[in-house]
C-alpha cells in the first residue's frame, strides 16, 4: 500500500502545480494572483514564516502583501511597508536578484524589523527568494522555520522558482500594460483636429480649434497661440483658452507682447525650428532668459513649438503651466505636430494679400529691369533701383559691392543713404572664409535680423554697427558662382525679413549683377587696352634700341612702369663669367636702391641660383632672401620681390636675372604677370641679339685686321723674295765652273717654285678661299707633311711609322689638304708624350675613297672631342672648346675638309690612343 500511495501524492502535487501555473499565466488581477501564490505556498511549504512583498522602485521599498506567521502573532505586520536601506538584507536580494539563506534569522543584524519578529516567534533557518524577470526585481518571498538551518529541499526550491518565475512574468505583463495605458497617444487627437480644420472657414476659428484640442490633450493651465509681428519684432497673444472673449478676429487687440530684443535666445531657438521646454528644474534656454520669459507670461512651466512656414517664423503654439511640470515626450510630439498644422493652414488666410503683393513685386521687378536695360549710365540705373527697392522694403541704405581680386577687398561701386548719415568706406576688407563660403553656396538672400546678436559678417560687423546699421539683407549677384558682387539692403533698427522680401531683393540683385559684370568687363578691357598700348610702346622702343646699356635701362624702366613697381633691376653677366653687374631703374628717395659697389657672384649667390633653377617667375618675400644675398640687396623699402631669369631657348644659357621690388603689402595680378612675361621675353631676345651682334662684330673686326695685316705682309714677303731671286739670277756666271752654275740654277728654280703658291694666294684669295681640283700621289702627300714636322718629331724623340701598301692618287685642293694633314700631325706631335709613338695608317675603302688615320698616345680634353663632333653650339654666346686652339684649328680643318666633300673626325680609341681620321677622294690615275 505504501508503494502505491507515494505516486498518488506526487501526482497530486504535479496537478496542483499545473493548476497554479495556469492560473498565474492566465490571470489578469494581480491581487488575486498574489493571493493564489500565497495560498499555494502555505499549502505545500510547511514553514512557520511565509511572507511576500512587492518592490516599489520609486520609493525604494517593499510593500507587504501577506503570508503566514506562527500562531498567536499579529498578521497585520505582514501588510506593512519596509523601506530599504543601504546594507539591508532585503536590499541586497533586490539588487543582486539571488536567493539568500540565513541559518538563524534571530542573530542576523541586517534583518532590522524581521530580526525582532524572529526572536519573538523563534524563527531560525530562513531563505529569501527574489521575484525577478529579465533583470528586473518585482519583489521577494521569505520562508522561515523554527529549526536552525532548516531550508527547502532541492525539489521544493525548484517548485518555488517555477511559481515565482511565473508570478514575475505576470507582474511584468501587468506593469507593461499599465504603462501603456498611461502613455498619451497623440495620433487620434491629431487626426480629429485635421478633419476639424478642413471644415472651418477662416484662420481665427482654426486657431481656436487647435488651442482647444491641444488644451484637452495636454491639460496645461493655459494654451495659447502667439503671433509674430515682423516689423516691430515682437510676439503677441492671438488666441488663448482662458476667456471666451479672446476669440481670434482680424482686429484682435494686443493682449500680451514678448519682444525679440528682450528674449533673443527664445526667438533664435524658435527661428531655428527648435522646441522650447521649461519644466521642473529643466530648461532649454539660459537661466536669465528663462526667468524673464516666465515672468512675462506669468507661468512656472512652458512648452512652445514654432510655427514655421518656408523657414519663416509666423509665431508659436504654447502650453503654459502655473505649476512646475515635467513635459512628456508624447506631449512635445503633439504640440509640434499641432504647430505644423497651423503653419500649413496659415498661408491660406493670407493668400489673396500674398498674391496681390506678388503682383506688385513683379511690377517692381519689371520696372527695375526696364531701368537697367534702357539706361546707358549705370549709376543712374543703380540710383533708380535703390529708390524703388528702398521704398518697397522701407529700408535706410542700399550698397553695391564688387570684389577686387587683385587687392583682395570689396570695392563700393554705389551706395545710397540719408543726407544726415555717413557713407560707407570706399573699400571693405575680404570676408572670413566661413562667411565667404556661406555667400557662395547660398541661392537666396542672407537675412540678418539683428547684427548685434549675429556672428555672421564678422569682418564688417564693427564698421556697419558704427554707421547705425542693425539689420540687413546680403545678396550674391551670381548665386552658386564664385563671389564677384554683393548688394546690401540695410535698416537702422532690428527687423525681420519676410520670404517675399528676400526673394525680391535676390531677383533685383541678380539683375544688378548684369551691370556689375558689364562694368567689370569694361574695366578689365580698359586695363588691358592700356597695358597693351604700354606693352606695344615698350616693345617698339626695345626693338629700336641698338645699344646694350641703353636697352637694359629702357627695358627696366618700362617693366617698372607697367607693373607700377618702384624699382626694377637686372643682374647681368657675360657667358662664362663668375660675377655679374647690377643695372637698376632709378629710385628718387633711395629706399629701393641696391648696393652699387658689390659685385654679384653668379656661381655662389643663392638668390641667383634659385632664379636660374626656376623655370618661370619666382615670388619671394624679403624674409625668404638668403643672408648672403642681402649684402647687395640691402634697400630698406623692399618687402617682396619678383625674380625671373632671362631665357630665350632651352639650349641657351641665361645671362641675366630680372628683379622687381615693391612694398610688403603689394598684390600682383595675372595681367601683370602676363605683361611681365611678354616684356621679359622680348627683352631677353633683344638683349641676346645685341650681345651676339656685338660679339660677332668684334670678332669680324679683329679677323679683318688680322687678315689685312697678314695679306700685306705676304705681299711684301713675296715681293722681296721674288726680287732677290731675280737679282740672283742676273749675277754673272763668269769665272764659275759648270757645276756651281748648275747648282745655282737649281736653287733658284726651287725658290721660284716655292714662292709661286704665295703669289697665287695673294692674287686669287685675299678675302675668300678658292677651291681647286688637283691630284697628287698619296705617298708624296705623306712625305711632304712628314718633312714639315720632322724637326718636331726629332725634338720630342717620337717614333713614327707609315703603314701603307698602295699609292693611290688623291684628288682635291692639294695645297689645303696638305696644310690640314700638316695641322693634324703638328697637333698629334704636340699632345704626344716625349718618346711616344705616332702611326699613319692608309686604307683604301673603295674605288672612290681612301682612309688616312693618324694615331698617337697623347692626352686630350674629352669635351674637345664632344664639341668637335657636335659642331658649334646653337648658343653662340656660350663658351666652347672650339673658340681657341687647338680646338679652333681642328674646327677650321674640319670645315675645310667638309667644304671639299671629304670627311674629318677625331676619336679616342678603347686602348686610350687618339685617332685623327681623314677620308679623302681618289683620283682616276694611279
Amino acid at each position: 500500500m505504501g508503494q502505491s500511495k507515494e505516486p498518488n501524492t506526487y501526482e497530486q502535487q504535479l496537478v496542483s502545480l499545473g493548476r497554479i501555473l495556469q492560473t498565474l499565466r492566465e490571470g489578469d488581477d494581480i491581487e488575486a494572483l498574489i493571493v493564489t501564490a500565497l495560498s499555494y505556498l502555505q499549502t505545500h511549504f510547511y514553514h512557520d514564516l511565509i511572507w511576500l512583498g512587492l518592490y516599489d522602485r520609486i520609493d525604494h521599498r517593499l510593500v507587504g502583501k501577506g503570508g503566514a506567521l506562527p500562531a498567536g502573532e499579529d498578521g497585520a505586520f505582514l501588510k506593512q511597508q519596509f523601506v530599504l536601506t543601504s546594507g539591508d538584507l532585503m536590499e541586497q536580494v533586490v539588487i543582486q536578484q539571488r536567493p539568500m539563506t540565513l541559518p538563524d534569522l534571530r542573530e542576523e543584524m541586517r534583518a532590522s524589523e524581521w530580526r525582532k519578529v524572529a526572536r519573538k516567534s523563534g524563527i531560525q533557518g530562513t531563505i529569501i527568494f527574489p521575484i525577478s524577470y529579465k533583470g528586473r526585481c518585482f519583489g521577494v518571498v521569505m520562508l522561515g522555520s523554527r529549526l536552525w538551518g532548516n531550508f527547502p529541499k532541492t525539489e521544493e526550491k525548484a517548485l518555488l522558482l517555477m511559481i515565482l518565475g511565473e508570478l514575475a512574468v505576470a507582474l511584468n505583463t501587468s506593469e507593461t500594460e499599465w504603462q501603456r495605458q498611461q502613455i498619451k497617444r497623440p495620433e487620434q487627437p491629431l487626426l480629429n483636429l485635421t478633419s476639424q480644420l478642413a471644415a472651418l472657414p477662416n484662420l481665427g476659428q482654426r486657431l481656436e480649434a487647435v488651442v482647444e484640442q491641444t488644451h484637452r490633450f495636454i491639460m496645461p493651465s493655459r494654451t495659447s497661440v502667439y503671433w509674430f509681428e515682423r516689423q516691430r519684432r515682437y510676439f503677441w497673444r492671438r488666441v488663448t483658452n482662458l476667456k471666451p472673449s479672446s476669440r481670434a478676429i482680424d482686429d484682435n487687440p494686443l493682449v500680451s507682447g514678448i519682444t525679440v530684443q528682450e528674449m533673443s535666445g527664445f526667438y533664435q531657438a524658435l527661428a531655428s525650428d527648435q522646441m522650447v521646454s521649461i519644466g521642473e528644474s529643466l530648461s532649454s534656454l539660459k537661466a536669465d532668459t528663462t526667468s524673464r520669459l516666465m515672468q512675462q507670461i506669468r507661468a512656472r512651466s512652458l512648452m512652445a513649438a514654432p510655427i514655421l512656414y518656408q523657414n519663416e517664423l509666423l509665431g508659436f503654439l504654447a502650453a503654459e503651466g502655473s505649476e512646475a511640470r515635467i513635459w512628456q515626450d508624447e506631449e512635445k510630439s503633439y504640440l509640434r505636430a499641432a504647430a505644423q498644422l497651423i503653419a500649413l493652414v496659415a498661408p491660406l488666410d493670407e493668400l489673396e494679400s500674398t498674391v496681390e503683393q506678388t503682383k506688385l513685386d513683379q511690377a517692381l521687378t519689371a520696372e527695375i529691369a526696364h531701368a537697367i536695360y534702357s539706361t546707358d549710365d549705370w549709376k543712374i540705373t543703380l540710383k533708380n533701383t535703390a529708390e524703388l527697392l528702398s521704398k518697397r522694403l522701407k529700408t535706410d541704405r542700399f550698397v553695391v559691392l564688387m570684389y577686387d581680386a587683385e587687392q583682395e577687398q570689396f570695392e563700393v561701386c554705389y551706395q545710397s543713404y540719408a543726407n544726415n548719415r555717413r557713407p560707407l568706406s570706399p573699400a571693405l576688407a575680404r570676408l572670413a572664409e566661413i562667411d565667404w563660403q556661406m555667400l557662395e553656396r547660398s541661392l537666396g538672400a542672407i537675412a540678418i535680423e539683428n547684427l548685434e546678436d549675429d556672428l555672421r559678417l564678422a569682418s564688417w560687423r564693427d564698421l556697419l554697427l558704427e554707421l547705425g546699421i542693425r539689420s540687413l539683407l546680403v545678396c550674391n549677384a551670381a548665386p552658386g558662382q564664385p563671389l564677384e558682387g554683393l548688394v546690401l539692403v540695410c535698416h537702422e533698427a532690428p527687423r525681420s525679413w519676410s520670404l517675399p522680401e528676400c526673394e525680391l531683393s535676390q531677383v533685383v540683385t541678380q539683375q544688378i549683377g548684369l551691370i556689375l559684370r558689364q562694368w567689370q568687363l569694361q574695366k578689365q578691357n580698359d586695363h588691358q587696352q592700356k597695358m597693351y598700348q604700354t606693352i606695344q610702346w615698350g616693345l617698339t622702343t626695345i626693338q629700336q634700341t641698338h645699344q646694350l646699356e641703353l636697352l637694359e635701362r629702357s627695358a627696366l624702366q618700362y617693366i617698372a612702369q607697367i607693373l607700377q613697381a618702384p624699382m626694377a633691376a637686372l643682374v647681368s653677366w657675360s657667358p662664362g663669367r663668375r660675377t655679374g653687374r647690377i643695372v637698376q631703374s632709378g629710385d628718387p628717395d633711395g629706399r629701393f636702391t641696391f648696393n652699387p659697389i658689390l659685385k654679384v657672384s653668379t656661381f655662389t649667390d643663392a638668390l641667383v641660383h634659385r632664379a636660374l633653377e626656376q623655370t618661370g617667375l619666382l615670388p619671394l618675400s624679403i624674409d625668404e632672401v638668403p643672408v648672403e644675398s642681402r649684402q647687395w640687396l640691402n634697400a630698406p623699402g623692399i618687402g617682396q620681390l619678383l625674380i625671373m631669369a632671362l631665357r630665350t631657348a632651352p639650349e641657351h644659357e641665361p645671362t641675366g636675372v630680372l628683379i622687381i621690388a615693391d612694398h610688403l603689402d603689394r598684390h600682383w595680378s595675372d595681367r601683370h604677370f602676363t605683361a611681365l612675361d611678354t616684356l621679359v621675353s622680348q627683352f631677353a631676345w633683344s638683349r641676346r641679339y645685341l650681345m651676339l651682334s656685338e660679339m660677332l662684330k668684334l670678332q669680324r673686326e679683329k679677323l679683318e685686321r688680322l687678315n689685312w695685316y697678314k695679306q700685306r705682309r705676304m705681299e711684301e714677303m713675296y715681293r722681296s723674295v721674288k726680287l732677290g731671286i731675280k737679282r740672283l739670277s742676273e749675277i754673272s756666271t763668269v769665272n764659275k765652273d759648270a757645276l756651281s752654275v748648275t747648282r745655282q740654277q737649281q736653287i733658284l728654280r726651287h725658290l721660284s717654285d716655292a714662292i709661286d703658291p704665295i703669289h697665287r694666294v695673294v692674287r686669287d684669295e685675299p678675302w675668300q678661299l678658292q677651291m681647286k681640283t688637283d691630284t697628287v700621289p698619296l705617298v708624296s702627300l705623306l712625305r711632304r707633311a712628314l718633312d714639315r714636322v720632322d724637326h718636331l718629331i726629332k725634338q720630342r724623340q717620337l717614333w713614327s711609322q707609315v703603314h701603307n701598301e698602295t699609292n693611290p692618287m688623291i684628288t682635291g685642293d692639294i695645297a689645303k689638304i696638305e696644310l690640314v694633314l700638316y695641322e693634324l700631325l703638328l697637333i698629334a706631335c704636340q699632345r704626344s708624350h716625349p718618346g711616344g709613338r705616332i702611326d699613319l695608317w692608309c686604307r683604301q675603302l673603295d674605288h672612290s675613297w681612301v682612309e688616312l688615320s693618324i694615331t698617337d698616345d697623347g692626352t686630350i680634353e674629352p669635351r674637345l672631342i664632344e664639341d668637335l663632333e657636335a659642331g658649334r653650339s646653337v648658343d653662340l654666346l656660350a663658351p666652347s672648346m672650339l673658340d681657341k686652339p687647338p680646338g679652333l684649328h681642328l674646327a677650321i680643318c674640319q670645315s675645310l675638309i667638309k667644304q671639299m666633300g671629304a670627311e674629318f673626325n677625331l676619336y679616342k680609341l678603347e686602348d686610350g690612343r687618339i685617332m685623327s681620321r681623314l677620308v679623302l677622294s681618289l683620283g682616276t690615275g694611279r
